[in-house]
């Protein structure tokens, strides 16, 4: 049975609350969580890398702030680097980390995807890993990305591809049955939704075999 919006997003932050002290040793982080993040990078520095202009990003859905941690040590012009959660320890815990690195030009935010605290227009980048499925409203979710772009900004989004047998069997029933009701958008469906909110461009591929990702990039128009 199917759990009612405000029950999903209890289920999600009971869930990474429990999990957040943990997080960083699970076997996800070299399953799932770092080819992510190099996927991620790899499309930044494509696009980033003979740009001078500092740009501004948001990870939604941070964790732990490994990625904002990533982008911080990259030799890339970095401005405001955001990590935003909804469970409040992952916040802390990403918080700690990056005191214990003396990084400060990172900061943690706990809040709701669906109602962001910043200003329109406030990112060049807005990116969100493997937390995608846990949003019930996930069309209003990319909506609320794209008010926080900038012209010319980009918003990446990884999520489980779920369009073949092999991820079908992974996130629709194994990961479906471990972590309750939620959605992993197909291809088509996240596409749909990235033109609907009012990007221009989609770009979106495939990576992984055994457990199948796969990257959105939505592109916000230059004035």
């Amino acid at each position: 049975m199917h759990q009612t919006p405000h029950r999903m997003k209890h289920s999600a932050r009971h869930e990474f609350e429990r999990w957040a002290h943990t997080y960083d040793r699970s076997i996800l982080q070299r399953l799932v969580f770092q080819p992510s993040y190099r996927a991620f990078l790899t499309e930044l520095v494509r696009w980033r890398s003979d740009d001078p202009r500092p740009f501004d990003m948001l990870d939604v859905g941070c964790g732990t702030g490994t990625w904002p941690a990533m982008v911080a040590a990259t030799e890339l012009p970095v401005g405001r680097l955001v990590g935003l959660d909804y469970a409040y320890a992952m916040c802390r815990l990403a918080h700690e980390k990056a005191a214990a690195i003396d990084d400060a030009a990172i900061q943690f935010v706990n809040g709701d995807s669906e109602h962001l605290p910043f200003a329109d227009a406030s990112f060049d980048l807005v990116t969100c890993s493997n937390s995608f499925h846990h949003y019930p409203h996930q069309g209003a979710v990319v909506r609320e990305f794209r008010r926080l772009l900038r012209p010319g900004g980009r918003l990446m989004i990884i999520d489980g591809f779920r369009d073949n047998l092999i991820g079908w069997i992974a996130f629709d029933v194994l990961v479906a049955r471990a972590e309750g009701d939620v959605h992993h958008a197909p291809w088509s469906l996240m596409r749909r939704y990235a033109l609907e909110a009012g990007f221009g461009r989609v770009e979106q591929r495939k990576f992984g075999v055994l457990i199948p990702l796969f990257i959105t990039v939505a592109h916000v128009a230059e004035l």
